[in-house]
């Protein structure tokens, strides 16, 4: 078989080993989402457990959308808005420290409109005494939102960048966690809390299922070069 035609089968025998890894990749992922999904539905409708002080390990795989509860003082005069869209519209999650007495861990209260944005709009949820917050565990958002950074010295936020937070609101001894409140109403009604999604894009199979077909296509093009390489003249040999 000449070389013209051994190079270009030699390229779809390799192009075709590369979909099949990212066939098996895909896989993979599918069989990860799977079980995050149904690791989230668990811990999330799970009785809550005492919320984890810092100090005790927290990781994404483990405690991500775990239902905590934790009692203390919101410390309302260093809330944080961090941009948000919502199945209420585009605004503000609320995020605020709640001060335990041992450590202090933020706590996205909910989501206002950009109305109340001004915390006077809303000073009817915002009391002084000691509250109770049942809500799901996060992990921190570090960096800041798709194409957008925040920049805590202008004070826009645009992911809940935990230490970043923390940082700018001189907060002592915080989790490395914030907890989404979940949907008890607030007085006033502003924030809105327990609008947590709950659902995750699951693509992963259809992914896998292309990669194999591209790949089954590169392996069906080398059948035609080396079904044209067996039937060519000898003189073109």
């Amino acid at each position: 078989m000449k070389l013209r035609r051994a190079v270009p089968a030699a390229l779809l025998l390799l192009l075709a080993a590369g979909f099949v890894a990212l066939g098996i990749w895909q896989l993979e992922r599918w069989a990860w989402k799977h079980a995050l999904i149904e690791a989230v539905a668990t811990r999330s409708t799970a009785g809550p457990v005492a919320a984890p002080a810092p100090g005790v390990a927290v990781t994404a795989e483990a405690d991500a959308y775990r239902r905590v509860r934790v009692t203390g003082r919101f410390l309302h005069d260093r809330e944080t808005l961090v941009r948000a869209v919502s199945d209420l519209g585009s605004g503000y999650w609320v995020v605020t420290p709640l001060d335990t007495g041992r450590f202090t861990v933020l706590v996205n209260r909910g989501f206002v409109p950009p109305e109340r944005r001004d915390p006077a709009s809303r000073a009817a949820g915002n009391g002084a005494g000691q509250v109770t917050v049942t809500g799901l565990l996060r992990v921190t958002e570090p960096g800041g939102g798709f194409l957008r950074s925040n920049d805590p010295a202008a004070d826009n936020w645009y992911s809940r960048d935990v230490a970043a937070i923390a940082a700018a609101r001189g907060l002592s001894n915080p989790a490395p966690y914030f907890i989404d409140a979940d949907a008890a109403p607030n007085p006033g009604g502003w924030p809105r809390g327990g609008l947590t999604v709950l659902r995750f894009s699951d693509n992963h199979l259809g992914y896998a299922l292309t990669w194999f077909a591209l790949a089954l296509l590169s392996l069906g093009a080398i059948w035609l070069v080396l079904r044209k390489a067996a039937v060519a003249p000898n003189k073109d040999s």
